[in-house]
């Protein structure tokens, strides 16, 4: 039981929260802001982490009838092998009240609030009986909102929300809607909001809110994995499915890794 709620909690795909947290901290490396809280910024990467494990896993839970039916969701943690219900409630409000009380306890309150207002996004997202993600709205409030509230939890550990560019947020914002959308097999809106999130990226470059450095921290991982997402809507939609899962959310995070405690420490 216990290895099947720790599989729920999808800890590969931590590769998104390292993909924004590298992100943000060039800012502050490439402005020659100083890091004096390194600890700091890698606990919050870990209690973002967590938090994101235990909502992939209430999640599951919401998703068990629809996953049930959906061949490409077989290997999910509660389809392979079932856990009582109590038991994965229980397991969702350790993991998250742990990482209240400790945020709430060493870090600033400012991102505190952003991790309340991760949990608040999902909750609207997945839990009747709003469930945005059964709507035409959920575009806007899935992978869209979850970026640029992962690249803000640790701008606001640098000290400024604001050190990332408005521009980027815009930028992830649409990158992360464009990337739903074509998860979602959805060809026409995806290649709209990349055609705009092109121009917002192009925008931040020529203002130089972005360098040639950032743009690839930034473009290079997902558009290596929205490539067999891209081919996915008309070709082996399962193979092109799990190449992108490899890539970015295995070969990538370790890069991202890598990456971050270079220039944290």
């Amino acid at each position: 039981m216990i290895k099947t709620l720790i599989k729920s909690t999808r800890l590969s795909w931590a590769s998104k929260n390292a993909n924004m947290y590298l992100l943000a901290l060039t800012y502050a490396y490439f402005y020659a802001k100083p890091i004096n809280n390194p600890f700091e910024i890698i606990l919050g990467l870990i209690l973002v982490t967590v938090l994101w494990g235990a909502l992939y896993t209430l999640n599951d839970l919401t998703d068990l009838d629809v996953d049930g039916r959906d061949r490409n969701k077989q290997n999910r943690a509660f389809i392979q092998n079932s856990v009582d219900q109590k038991f994965i409630l229980l397991f969702f409000t350790i993991l998250v009240s742990a990482v209240f009380i400790i945020s709430f306890s060493i870090l600033p309150p400012a991102f505190t609030l952003i991790l309340s207002l991760m949990l608040l996004n999902q909750f609207i997202y997945t839990l009747p009986p709003i469930r945005l993600k059964e709507t035409v709205l959920a575009p806007f409030f899935s992978t869209a909102t979850n970026s640029v509230l992962r690249l803000a939890s640790c701008a606001v550990l640098l000290g400024n929300v604001f050190l990332v560019p408005l521009s980027v947020y815009i930028f992830m914002y649409l990158a992360g809607m464009g990337t739903y959308l074509m998860y979602k097999s959805k060809p026409k809106p995806a290649s709209l909001v990349g055609i705009i999130g092109g121009l917002v990226i192009l925008y931040a470059l020529l203002a130089g809110d972005m360098n040639i450095i950032q743009f690839a921290v930034a473009i290079l991982p997902s558009f290596l994995a929205a490539i067999p997402l891209y081919l996915s809507l008309f070709t082996k939609k399962d193979d092109m499915f799990r190449l992108a899962d490899i890539l970015y959310h295995q070969v990538a995070m370790v890069f991202f890794l890598l990456c971050i405690l270079i220039i944290v420490f």
